[in-house]
C-alpha cells in the first residue's frame, strides 16, 4: 500500500494553459456554431414558409450562426482562461505546501 507521503508531487507547468484554453475554446465555438446554425436554418425555414417568400439560407449563416459562435467563443475564451489560471495558481500553491511539509 502506498502512503500519501510517498507519492511524488507533480509540479504544474504554465505552458499547458494556452493549449488547453485554445482547445476548449475551439471545440465549444464549433459546437455553438453548429447548434446555432441548425436553429437558424429551422428559424429561416419557418419564417419563409409563414411569409410565403423564398428561403435565403445565407441569413442563417451571416445573421445568426456566425455572431452567436463569436459571442460564445469570446465568453468561453475568457472563462476558460480565468479558470485555468486559477487552477494553475492553486496547484502551484498546493505543491509548495506539500514540498514544505
Amino acid at each position: 500500500m502506498i502512503h500519501r507521503a510517498q507519492v511524488p508531487v507533480r509540479r504544474p507547468h504554465w505552458y499547458w494553459i494556452p493549449a488547453r484554453v485554445m482547445l476548449v475554446t475551439v471545440i465549444v465555438t464549433v459546437l455553438a456554431f453548429a447548434i446555432s446554425l441548425l436553429l437558424g436554418i429551422v428559424g429561416v425555414l419557418i419564417g419563409a414558409r409563414l411569409r410565403g417568400v423564398p428561403v435565403d439560407m445565407t441569413l442563417a449563416y451571416r445573421a445568426i450562426a456566425a455572431p452567436a459562435a463569436a459571442v460564445a467563443g469570446a465568453v468561453v475564451l475568457i472563462s476558460a482562461l480565468s479558470m485555468e489560471i486559477r487552477h494553475y495558481r492553486q496547484a502551484r500553491t498546493f505543491a509548495r505546501i506539500e514540498r514544505a511539509g
